[in-house]
């Protein structure tokens, strides 16, 4: 089961990076690489019926106060140019731009809005423009992780009046405390989101209802 794509829809890959996705990572999130199969293969329905894709990346100077090292709250993860930063192999890429996030060493959990971790001001990244330019109404979102920059960037989404939907299945949660991930999906869907799950015994593999 796939969500159904046009070129009004836009599908939002959030943060599906090395150091997120792959066990490896500096701040891996657990399972982060068993929802690759599924972004794939939404990525291949929403490029066949002429939706827009975007990706997002943490993209963070190797000093910022986002890094406990320097008085915040995570481990250094996503320095661009690294290879935590770049998007995981197993993710199909390049079907949109490249949306980068915290460049300046902000809190870059929204795909729409940064903010400055010691001011607490906020300033916008180019996907709000992305979106406007090509007529998008409805959203498509997954990725990585459910509880921070998922989570963040469905509330804004919403908020900027765009039909927004989460795939379930493409997703996962740090789940910090344990339940975030799932306290957070409930957000979204009380905040007006539509929760999306694959029907049970769905694979990632199977084509098109």
């Amino acid at each position: 089961m796939q969500e159904e794509y046009g070129p009004a829809t836009a599908l939002l890959v959030v943060d599906v990076q090395n150091d997120f996705a792959d066990p490896a990572g500096g701040l891996a999130v657990g399972g982060g690489e068993e929802i690759l199969p599924v972004l794939d293969e939404e990525i291949a329905a929403a490029r066949a019926a002429g939706a827009f894709v975007a990706y997002t990346q943490d993209w963070h100077p190797p000093a910022t106060p986002h890094f406990a090292k320097d008085g915040g709250a995570w481990p250094v993860h996503c320095v661009g140019g690294t290879w935590g930063a770049e998007l995981h192999p197993g993710l199909v890429a390049g079907a949109g731009p490249a949306v980068r996030k915290g460049t300046n060493g902000e809190d870059g959990y929204s795909g729409f809005t940064m903010r400055d971790p010691v001011s607490g001001a906020t300033v916008p990244t180019e996907l709000a423009g992305l979106l406007r330019s090509r007529g998008i109404q409805r959203i498509v979102v997954g990725g990585l992780a459910t509880d921070y920059c998922v989570r963040s960037t469905v509330l804004d989404a919403i908020a900027l009046g765009y039909e927004t939907h989460v795939l379930v299945e493409g997703v996962r949660a740090v789940d910090l405390a344990p339940g975030d991930g799932e306290r957070a999906l409930a957000e979204m869907e009380r905040a007006g989101a539509r929760l999306v799950r694959r029907p049970a015994g769905a694979a990632a593999a199977d084509g098109p209802p």
